[in-house]
């Protein structure tokens, strides 16, 4: 298993969004959706803001690979469930609410709900 370069972490971490795409039985991706991603220490998150059922989040969960581009990066992953009660969680929601301070206290409360906590997933380079 590969890992993130110091310059990756950084280019993906510091994005205001990032494109993901997950790949289908058939080894094509799907289309790509926007969404934003965080950094926690050396890893990088994602959440769905609908959860569970949102249409990316729910492609994602035919294999757990795809693509992702960012930053300048453009990576396939492999796409790994944290646990909803999983400690991480909270620092994902730190990392948030620092990085998109700037949006309203609503769309924050929406990407740091149970909901879209139940949807979180560690980005994994392959």
């Amino acid at each position: 298993m590969t890992s993130w370069t110091s310059e990756e972490l950084n280019n993906v971490g510091l994005a205001e969004e990032l494109r993901i795409a997950g790949r289908k039985s058939d080894d094509t991706l799907r289309k790509f959706t926007i969404i934003w991603v965080v950094r926690v220490g050396d890893d990088l998150y994602v959440r769905s803001v609908n959860g569970r059922d949102s249409d990316w989040f729910k492609g994602i969960q035919v294999r757990h690979e795809g693509q992702i581009h960012a930053g300048g990066v453009e990576k396939s992953v492999q796409f790994v469930e944290i646990d909803v009660q999983d400690k991480v969680n909270n620092q994902i929601n730190s990392a948030y609410a620092d990085k998109y301070h700037r949006y309203a206290q609503s769309i924050i409360d929406r990407i740091n709900s149970p909901e879209a906590r139940s949807a979180t997933l560690k980005l994994i380079p392959r």
